[in-house]
């Protein structure tokens, strides 16, 4: 049975050998009939050259260079698209995802599992990253219409027929996690502490958390259009009900010329509101045309051993 690992890699010239390291202990220690997957998401250093390298240590390397940087969710599909393997895998290049437990998380699919994906029980990382990863997935399990695991990332282990099914998916803005878990199966939930980084820091910047949060909560819910018409329909009924109340003044000879600056509040308050509500819109509308382009995920500069 050959056992596929999916890896996305970026800059990571000066610590790639540890992940080989760590995957080659455990490729040795289970036996494993192996191909390692790994993507260059258009890293600016010399990492392509440094796989290069070490592939002549670890003949079972597999390496994709694209041609930029596409995001690491374009660049695990592509991983996806070239692995051959029954099982498959996909872990992070800096070890926060230790390699050590894929022979526990291979053993639910021996038992029946489909999918099995790590559910982090405690993160080493800065307190920002924990907080707003926190808040993101219970946002996202409240508006989504797919059941998304908390606090799970891409860290997993599937079947063949499982990945078959997820590469069905032709979405433009790829939310992995949240395409797994709306394909099916039987899925279980692993849980386990995240490490630390190996070395370097994180190239994960805020804005790409935010991007990666987008693409989770408008690719899975429709929640955010709908909640523009329940405002609409609130709005309409203060407003009817605050007319009411002013013709009723008038009629009583009680209204006056007071009230300008509750007059420029509610002008600045649903203004406000109509541009949030065509930002939402235009998301929905910026996705459609973005799928009608029919863009490839990533293009791919050279390849190595495929």
């Amino acid at each position: 049975m050959l056992t596929s690992i999916v890896v996305p890699v970026f800059n990571a010239s000066k610590f790639v050998h540890l992940l080989f390291e760590a995957v080659e202990t455990e490729r040795v220690s289970a036996g494993w009939d192996l191909e390692l997957v790994v993507v260059d998401d258009g890293s600016r250093d010399d990492t392509f050259d440094r796989v290069s390298e070490l592939a002549k240590k670890y003949p079972y390397i597999r390496a994709i260079k694209l041609s930029r940087n596409f995001g690491q969710q374009a660049a695990v599909r592509t991983g996806l698209v070239f692995c051959k393997g029954d099982y498959i895998a996909i872990i992070d290049d800096d070890l926060q995802d230790p390699p050590s437990l894929l022979p526990e998380f291979f053993g639910f699919l021996d038992r029946g599992y489909d999918v099995a994906y790590g559910q982090r029980r405690e993160r080493k990382e800065n307190f920002l990253k924990r907080v707003t990863a926190l808040a993101f997935y219970r946002i996202l399990r409240r508006l989504s219409n797919v059941d998304i695991p908390l606090d799970s990332g891409e860290f997993c282990v599937m079947k063949r027929r499982v990945l078959d099914n997820i590469l069905l998916l032709q979405e433009k803005n790829p939310f992995l996690r949240g395409m797994r878990a709306w394909v099916g199966f039987r899925q279980v939930a692993v849980e386990y502490d995240r490490q630390s980084r190996v070395a370097g820091e994180s190239t994960y910047t805020l804005s790409m958390m935010l991007k990666l949060a987008v693409d989770g909560i408008f690719s899975f819910s429709l929640i955010p259009i709908r909640v523009i018409t329940l405002t609409g329909l609130v709005g309409l009924f203060v407003a009817v009900v605050y007319s009411g109340i002013l013709v009723a003044l008038y009629i009583a000879g009680q209204l006056d010329v007071r009230g300008f600056t509750t007059l420029v509040l509610l002008i600045s308050f649903f203004g406000s509101l109509n541009l949030i509500c065509l930002g939402v819109i235009g998301e929905y509308i910026a996705r459609i045309y973005s799928e009608t382009l029919n863009r490839p995920h990533s293009v791919i500069e050279k390849t190595l051993n495929l």
